[in-house]
């Protein structure tokens, strides 16, 4: 494949991976609305640098880390949903500002970070998914191939984190207190659910 398409069809790859509605998407909308764009955007980079490492592992080929990933995939689930159950109960309990541009003051911008890339990644989901797509594109293409991969995943998923915590930034002023809260209480139900879906996933497993 020529660099160009590697490129590309990796940062298409981190698009589609990026860009359906799931626990990071809701975070992002929820920070989004409470504190501003910026802490959605770095609730979204923290899973885009997850979502690039996972990437690497795949396009790379470790061979050893594959291995203890795949072994270690019962207690990254059982922690991934330990960690939204927590993260919910951490949004029913958040206070919500009456105005949007009198905001709770917002955590450091690392924490909502670290918060998104540590849940990705304990996503066994998404390790599968990035081996199996970078694992086949990686037999197809030269050398130089696997530093394309990540770097167009990793921008791929950026740009759809930038967009979403632009777009909903730029409504944040039309949500009062009310409809925060609403927000909150619905991210945190969804959040619980999938918390909840992930552990009867493993126990039937």
């Amino acid at each position: 494949m020529p660099p160009v398409e590697i490129f590309l069809s990796s940062l298409l790859i981190g698009l589609s991976i990026a860009a359906p509605v799931g626990p990071i998407g809701l975070l992002t909308i929820q920070r989004s609305l409470e504190h501003g764009p910026r802490a959605g955007l770095a609730t979204g980079l923290g899973a885009a640098a997850a979502d690039a490492v996972y990437g690497a592992i795949g396009a790379y080929g470790v061979r050893w880390l594959l291995d203890a990933l795949m072994a270690a995939r019962v207690p990254l689930a059982l922690f991934g949903g330990a960690f939204l159950l927590w993260m919910a109960w951490q949004l029913l309990r958040a206070p919500v500002a009456a105005h949007a541009a009198i905001t709770a003051p917002a955590r450091n911008g690392w924490q909502y970070f670290a918060s998104t890339f540590v849940l990705t990644l304990s996503n066994p989901a998404t390790i599968f998914s990035f081996i199996a797509i970078f694992g086949s594109m990686a037999g197809r293409a030269g050398s130089s191939s696997p530093a394309l991969m990540v770097l167009g995943v990793l921008i791929g998923s950026a740009l759809w984190w930038l967009m979403l915590s632009s777009a909903v930034g730029r409504l944040r002023e039309r949500f009062d207190a009310t409809w925060r809260r609403r927000v909150n209480l619905l991210s945190a139900a969804v959040l619980a659910a999938f918390a909840l879906w992930q552990l009867a996933s493993l126990a039937r497993s």
